[in-house]
């Protein structure tokens, strides 16, 4: 809708239109973003059936295994359920670039020049660093759990390892670590809108420590070292990079605010 109050300058410069108007536009980008997530989820599911990525993200697991044993399912649907969501998974992932482009249209002309240039990197690095933590816990923390978790294993005990209660356990682990490779991201982003400052996050350092502590126990159960070494260090890395990326980000700022600060008007002369 437009602001009463705006410039038409302005107005015009952001592309506001009337409320029906965005309804519309509204409704051919959810069409548009559907079809996307059909034929993304059609290509999934082809990859998937074709390229067997069931063997591929099993392979954490395979040392574990009986020699030729496969992953077990207790119920005729789990094999179908199973490479339905993988075919989600993968069809959303082909479909991300229409998504983000979509979102992208709909919201750029509500958005101010300056807001336009710093929403893009933002969105760039956060897609990265998910990917980044998602990889990273896939290839070498999911392993290494596995290793310390089924090292409880005793004579007494013999596993009985199914689909769903793996890729369970490993989609957890997996995107667990994507989310917490946002944190320097989601901090730094919370100061830039004045949210919190980098002062907030040096006074509370203590607190998150704790958190962190308590969180990264959930999510490696079993090994204190495990935790220590994979989880809660790199997590309170992140926290310290934050506080770093949030002192530039401020100090920036204050002197650009210095520099379109007017200049004082001159004290008037004697009379």
């Amino acid at each position: 809708m437009t602001d009463p109050a705006a410039p038409p300058g302005e107005a015009r410069e952001r592309g506001e239109m009337p409320f029906l108007d965005h309804l519309e536009e509204l409704r051919w980008r959810l069409l548009r973003v559907l079809i996307a997530v059909a034929v993304g989820v059609g290509a999934g599911y082809a990859i998937v059936t074709h390229f067997d990525v069931i063997a591929l993200l099993k392979t954490p697991i395979n040392p574990y295994l009986p020699a030729g044993q496969k992953l077990l399912f207790t119920s005729p649907l789990d094999p179908f359920m199973l490479t339905l969501k993988l075919a989600l998974v993968v069809g959303l992932l082909i479909a991300s670039p229409v998504l983000l482009w979509q979102a992208w249209g709909f919201l750029r002309p509500a958005l101010y020049e300056k807001e336009r240039r710093s929403i893009v990197p933002v969105a760039v690095a956060g897609v990265g660093l998910f990917l980044v933590g998602a990889s990273a816990a896939f290839v070498f923390v999911l392993p290494l759990a596995l290793r310390i978790l089924m090292g409880f294993q005793s004579q007494s005990l013999q596993g009985f390892i199914t689909a769903t209660e793996y890729f369970g356990f490993a989609t957890t682990i997996v995107f667990s670590f994507g989310a917490v490779f946002e944190l320097p991201l989601v901090l730094v982003l919370l100061v830039y809108l004045r949210i919190i400052s980098a002062a907030f996050l040096r006074r509370h350092r203590k607190t998150f420590i704790i958190v962190n502590a308590i969180l990264s126990s959930v999510l490696t159960p079993g090994d204190i070292v495990v935790m220590t070494a994979v989880v809660m260090i790199p997590v309170q890395l992140f926290y310290e990079l934050s506080i770093v990326l949030a002192t530039v980000l401020e100090r920036r700022r204050a002197r650009a605010e210095e520099r379109e600060a007017p200049a004082p008007s001159p004290a008037p002369g004697p009379a």
